[in-house]
C-alpha cells in the first residue's frame, strides 16, 4: 500500500522508489518483521494520505529508519564512526604485507576529534524520528490483550527509549561534549561516614555507579576489601557494624535523589498544555 500510494504521487522523480525498495532490502529482517518497523510504515502512510505534498519528508523518513537498520551498517552506536567515502580498507592479503606507516605520518593524516556534520545530522534525525514515535505509542491505550504480548506499546516505548539513549550517547561523542543532562539522577553523592578515608572513598565510588543501588552485603564487601587492601586491621564486629550505619546512610540518600529525580521529571507531552481552569 505504501509503494503504490507513493509510486502515485512521485511519478515527476522515478529515482525515489528504487532508492527506498534498495534500503528496505537492506535492512534486517528482523527489523522489517517487528512491531516497531510496522507502526512507523502506518504512521508515514497515514501522513502521506493526509497530506500528498508532504510525499518526500515521509519517505525521507522512513529511508532514515531503515539506513539505522541495515544489516552491515546496524547503527554501530558503540563503535567508532565509519570510515569516509575515499578510505578503503586493506585487504587480508595486503594486510599482512603491508608495512604500518611511521608515527609522524599518522599524526598528520589522523582525523580531528568528532564527527562530520553529516553523521550529526543524520543522527539528529534519526532522534526526532524515534521521538515522533515515542509520542504516538504514548497516545495509544493499551488493552488488556496486550498485557502479556512481547510487543506491547509499553515494551515497544521502553526498546524505542533505550535506542534513544544509545544514539544520544553516540551524538554526544560525536559532537565532542558532555552526555550529562543535568539530571539529579547524575548528581555525585559524597560520602563520609567513617573514620577511614580509604573505606570512604571505594563506598562513595561503589554508590556512584550507574544502576547500582546497593544492598547491605555489597556495603560490607566492600568495607572488607578496603581494609584488606590497606591494612586498616578492622575486626568483622567492626566492619558489620560500619556496613549497617554505611547502608543505612546510603539508602536514604539513593532513595532521597531518586525521589526527586521522578518529582523534576515526571510527566508526559498528552498533559504539557494542561492550564487548570
Amino acid at each position: 500500500q505504501f509503494l503504490v500510494l507513493c509510486t502515485r504521487l512521485t511519478e515527476e522523480h522515478p529515482e525515489v522508489i528504487p532508492f527506498l525498495c534498495g534500503r528496505h532490502q537492506k535492512a534486517s529482517p528482523d527489523f522489517l518483521a517487528s512491531a516497531e518497523f510496522r507502526n512507523i510504515l502506518s504512521r508515514c502512510l497515514g501522513r502521506i494520505r493526509t497530506h500528498h505534498n508532504k510525499v518526500y519528508v515521509y519517505i525521507n523518513e522512513l529511508c532514515t529508519v531503515l539506513k539505522a537498520h541495515t544489516l552491515r551498517r546496524k547503527l554501530a552506536l558503540t563503535s567508532a564512526p565509519p570510515p569516509t567515502a575515499g578510505a578503503t580498507s586493506p585487504s587480508p592479503s595486503t594486510a599482512t604485507t603491508t608495512s604500518p606507516p611511521p608515527p609522524s605520518s599518522l599524526t598528520a593524516s589522523s582525523r580531528p576529534p568528532g564527527g562530520s556534520k553529516r553523521q550529526i545530522r543524520y543522527l539528529e534525525n534519526l532522534l526526532r524520528v524515534y521521538m515522533g514515535e515515542i509520542q504516538r505509542l504514548q497516545e495509544r491505550e493499551l488493552d488488556l490483550a496486550e498485557l502479556d504480548s512481547e510487543d506491547s506499546t509499553y515494551l515497544q516505548e521502553s526498546r524505542l527509549k533505550r535506542k534513544m539513549m544509545r544514539i544520544f550517547e553516540k551524538l554526544c561523542q560525536l559532537k565532542s561534549c558532555s552526555s550529562l543532562t543535568g539530571r539529579v539522577i547524575e548528581q555525585r553523592i559524597p560520602y563520609r561516614g567513617t573514620r577511614y578515608p580509604e573505606v570512604n572513598r571505594r563506598i562513595e565510588r561503589f554508590i556512584n555507579r550507574p544502576e547500582v543501588f546497593p544492598d547491605y552485603a555489597d556495603i560490607l564487601k566492600v568495607i572488607q576489601k578496603a581494609s584488606a587492601r590497606h591494612g586498616l586491621g578492622l575486626a568483622q564486629r567492626q566492619m558489620e557494624n560500619m556496613a549497617q550505619d554505611a547502608f543505612r546512610e546510603v539508602g536514604n540518600r539513593l532513595q532521597e535523589r531518586r525521589h526527586l529525580d521522578l518529582v523534576y521529571n515526571f510527566g508526559s507531552h498528552l498533559t504539557d498544555q494542561y492550564r487548570p481552569g
